[in-house]
């Protein structure tokens, strides 16, 4: 109904004015006359009529003006009252006398100039609108971190003054147990001087009075400190401000360089994307995650590469593959500096989620895809990642990478380990990856054709095909454990462990190893 009549509310069908029906849009994106928010408000919820997303609201005003739609209605108005007015019963004819033709051609020429500039400042006013509108939408952001910071202050006052409260209980304690320790020591020396029987009984007594009053101290100091209350809350606190002052750090100082805006015909909204780096729907591209490692010189060019990170750390970015069977979907992941595609799934795509073409993605694999990864996990948790090096341009590592990203329907992803042969001895190594039946029957090769240079090698880390390239169920990978101390090297060695080679020997000694399996794999993006 929007797309068909966007100058009238999708719910009540009226269209929007400037007093009860004015528009207004939600957090999600939708917009409704301020009417039916009202009237879609229930016990502080409010379930947009379009997307069904939750927001908090207790009434339509709290949400901005959607003055974009208030200025195209005024714009549409305008045009069928000027179609009503302006055109005449039948065809102008000029007039009869008085204006030569010269003349009526300048005075057409300039109703013209002025027609196109009404057009013009109607469209900027429409702009103008609009980014009145995202301003409103800062402002109520800044509203919000503002309450957020005022609460992180509260509760760091809070801190201080538990912290305050231990201070004064330690230096009363620490006062008393100085007075303590001054009796004590005060006793000593009556007591090396004692000369008769009365005063060693005196003396003797008044020492065990001040023995059990120090003894006292001792046993309340130990029950009374740390006071668990100050301590966690003045760590957690500190934990929680520190992050937030982490996350508001900006590189935009006083010597950044300035924004050059570029086209001066592009829209004010446009312009204002430009600067904030933020990227619109379907306008995330494989060059942005190119880029993200990458120097850059601009700052618009380095505000949109920090909005293209924060998209991929807030898990928004996922490549998706279409076929008959319907999409599949894979994520794309940030660690330590690499982007991670991991493998094909048939899962939900995230609301607002920036999805790029698998076919593209997967187009930056070749042929210098060399990093694959197994995320190996047992007991109910991953334990830890695997990394591999493989052999360019070998079948048996394209084998590999196809079964890591799911490109060809088939994946690792939650296939067991299946057994350590050898275990304990210089020739031990484990096997998995049976994607068909996952238990050590299937794994038939995905190429036709898996003849290729190999290597051999006898270090341990070495990875290669169960059966070699010739075998039935080739699909299936060994890892070697251990260093071979004999003269001969295993065979037709696709790829190389990097890193984890600790969790795989860990996975190697758990009691049963087909308790052990492949959470998740992917591969390691040469941006």
């Amino acid at each position: 109904m929007m797309d068909n009549k966007p100058e009238e509310c999708s719910v009540c069908f009226n269209d929007y004015d400037e007093n009860r029906l004015r528009p207004r849009t939600l957090p999600c994106g939708h917009t409704f006359c301020s009417q039916c928010i009202d009237n879609a408000i229930k016990n502080g919820q409010l379930t947009c009529p379009s997307c069904r997303a939750e927001h908090a609201a207790t009434a339509a005003t709290q949400f901005p003006i959607s003055y974009a739609v208030e200025a195209f209605v005024r714009k549409l108005k305008n045009t069928q009252l000027t179609t009503e007015e302006v055109v005449p019963a039948k065809p102008y004819e000029g007039p009869t006398r008085g204006i030569s033709k010269t003349l009526r051609s300048m005075v057409q020429e300039q109703m013209s100039s002025i027609s196109r500039l009404i057009t013009s400042s109607e469209e900027v006013l429409s702009q103008l609108g609009e980014y009145r509108g995202q301003l409103g939408d800062w402002k109520t952001h800044h509203l919000q971190l503002q309450d957020r910071l005022y609460a992180l202050v509260e509760q760091n006052k809070s801190a201080m003054k538990l912290l305050e409260l231990e201070d004064t209980s330690v230096v009363d304690m620490t006062t008393q147990g100085e007075e303590g320790k001054t009796q004590l020591q005060a006793m000593l020396g009556n007591l090396d001087t004692v000369n008769t029987p009365q005063e060693v009984g005196t003396t003797i007594d008044t020492a065990d009075e001040y023995k059990m009053k120090v003894e006292d101290w001792v046993r309340k100091c130990q029950e009374l400190f740390p006071d668990v209350k100050t301590v966690h809350t003045s760590v957690k606190v500190q934990e929680t401000i520190r992050e937030a002052l982490e996350m508001t750090t900006t590189e935009t100082g006083a010597t950044a360089d300035p924004v050059h805006l570029g086209d001066s015909a592009s829209s004010i909204i446009n312009k204002v994307q430009e600067i904030t780096g933020e990227i619109p729907q379907k306008q995330l591209t494989v060059e942005d995650l190119r880029r993200m490692s990458e120097p850059v010189k601009r700052l618009v060019e380095a505000g949109r590469v920090v909005a293209v990170k924060r998209l991929v750390e807030a898990g928004r970015v996922l490549a998706v593959q279409e076929d008959q069977d319907g999409r599949r979907s894979a994520r794309i992941t940030l660690q330590d500096g690499q982007l991670y595609l991991h493998s094909l799934l048939r899962q939900p795509t995230p609301a607002h989620a920036h999805t790029l073409q698998e076919s593209e993605v997967v187009g930056v694999l070749e042929p210098s895809c060399t990093l694959a990864f197994l995320d190996l996990g047992w007991a109910g948790s991953t334990r830890g990642r695997v990394t591999i090096r493989l052999t360019p341009d070998t079948p048996l590592a394209r084998q590999f990478v196809l079964l890591c990203t799911g490109q060809q329907g088939h994946t690792y992803r939650n296939t067991k380990l299946l057994e350590v042969v050898y275990k304990g001895s210089q020739w031990e190594c484990v096997g998995g990856g049976d994607y068909e039946s996952n238990d050590g029957e299937g794994g038939a090769p995905l190429l036709p054709d898996l003849q290729g240079q190999y290597r051999e090698s006898r270090r341990a880390g070495a990875v290669l095909a169960r059966g070699g390239p010739r075998g039935p169920r080739c699909a299936q990978f060994v890892i070697i454990t251990r260093d071979r101390q004999d003269c001969c090297q295993w065979p037709n060695v696709f790829g190389d462990v990097v890193s984890g080679l600790d969790v795989v020997r860990a996975a190697v000694n758990h009691s049963d190893i087909t308790q052990v399996t492949v959470v998740d794999c992917g591969v390691v993006l040469p941006l």
